[in-house]
């Protein structure tokens, strides 16, 4: 039995059903830089970058050369003793994150991260309840579930943890009047990424920070998916010049090669693990293969300038798919991101689905969002080149029409 029929009958056979319909029944091999390889030989432009991960590509040289290092010295924690990777980590974060931020949980995954931002918020103002906002994304472990306002992943586990309200994206407003006496936090991305790449209109953060300051509530913001470089800038509230009083981060920050969350956060918040310093722990958080990888991670980022070959790059292709959306106005609704973070609307879930399986067909991966399917997602790494760019573009192209031709002959 082949890996695909081992995978639909062990693991998950409802997306395997998924990835059937969408041309993507197929078995990676191997990978490098922005390419990715299937068992039958198959050589594919990685234009999803594991929603947003693949900052530096597959296998990035520094990186995995970190990594293998660190192996041969001690690749897990004791734990009961300091991991120097790991300190010197916690230290390079807070020194390239906004201004203020000098404290650092680490976990192994962007939920993670913002489980310890969950928590921490309501030991520190010690109120029980969080702002999320509508068509959010923060991961679905039950803390991170309960601010994803969801129903399809809600739903069959409730009840999920109390004292979360959502609020709209973007309407600052909305968000003041939601606050009350007995809120801890607000949670938001800068820029909503599984919920269809929605930028908020400009100055929404700053507003959400100054209402936040002057209601004594914390900000969080989660920037598993905006952070190092993605959106042009190291991290998404840049934007604005804006320092949340609580970062998470995740996805990039592990270069693409090992798996780290981490909430970064004002010292004063942190102050519970003076009185506690079990409250909240990890037993392979901040790992030192994990944190080899990300402090290679983040000298590539800045050394080679990534974030501003991602607006540079992101440019290129929003202006590409732009001429494509007017070419084709009976499939696209809309184009919109930031950087290399770029949605691309259909007028249709289905016929975005179809879409995708088109450019798969043609050697170019992608996926849609999971809040909102009718967005198909494009996060290539930030080191793509203009040839990369130019050989999608001409691929989404050849995907419309066939796409247009299967729904011509669909309605006959």
């Amino acid at each position: 039995m082949d890996s695909f029929a081992l995978f639909e009958k062990h693991i998950n056979p409802g997306l395997a059903g998924l990835l059937r319909f969408t041309g993507l029944d197929r078995v990676e091999s191997h990978a490098e830089g922005v390419y990715v390889w299937d068992t039958t030989g198959k050589r594919y432009l990685d234009f999803l970058g594991l929603y947003g991960t693949l900052n530096l590509g597959h296998r990035h040289p520094k990186v995995v050369e970190a990594v293998k290092r660190q192996l041969d010295r001690m690749p897990m924690s004791v734990r009961v003793l300091v991991s120097e990777p790991t300190a010197r980590l916690a230290a390079r974060l807070s020194e390239v994150t906004p201004e203020g931020l000098e404290m650092v949980f680490f976990g192994n995954s962007g939920a993670e991260a913002v489980e310890a931002a969950f928590k921490l918020a309501r030991i520190y103002t010690g109120k029980p309840e969080i702002l999320t906002t509508e068509g959010g994304f923060h991961g679905k472990t039950m803390g991170a579930l309960s601010l994803t306002p969801k129903p399809e992943y809600q739903d069959p586990v409730r009840p999920l943890v109390p004292g979360v309200k959502a609020v709209p994206y973007g309407d600052a407003r909305a968000l003041e009047e939601a606050i009350t006496p007995r809120t801890a936090a607000v949670i938001v991305e800068p820029i909503q990424g599984e919920g269809g790449i929605r930028v908020p209109p400009e100055g929404y953060l700053r507003e959400v920070r100054r209402i936040t300051r002057e209601r004594g509530v914390l900000m969080i913001a989660d920037e598993v998916q905006t952070g190092l470089g993605r959106t042009g800038r190291l991290w998404g509230v840049d934007w604005e010049a804006v320092a949340p009083d609580l970062l998470t981060s995740a996805k990039a920050l592990g270069g693409g090669v090992m798996p780290i969350g981490a909430v970064v956060g004002r010292r004063e918040v942190f102050e519970v693990f003076k009185k506690n310093p079990l409250v909240h722990s990890s037993t392979f958080g901040g790992n030192p293969l994990a944190c080899a990888a990300a402090l290679a991670a983040l000298e590539v980022t800045l050394e080679e300038n990534l974030p501003e070959r991602a607006l540079r790059m992101g440019n290129r292709l929003i202006e590409g798919l732009k001429a494509l959306a007017q070419a084709y106005p009976d499939l696209i609704q809309e184009v919109r991101g930031r950087g290399l973070m770029v949605g691309l609307e259909f007028v249709d879930a289905d016929v975005g689905a179809l879409c995708v399986a088109e450019l798969a067909e043609r050697g170019v991966l992608t996926a849609f969002g999971l809040n909102n399917p009718k967005v198909v997602r494009l996060e290539p790494p930030l080191i793509v080149e203009e040839d990369h760019i130019d050989q999608a573009l001409q691929a989404l192209e050849g995907a419309l029409e066939a796409t247009r031709k299967a729904i011509e002959g669909i309605l006959g």
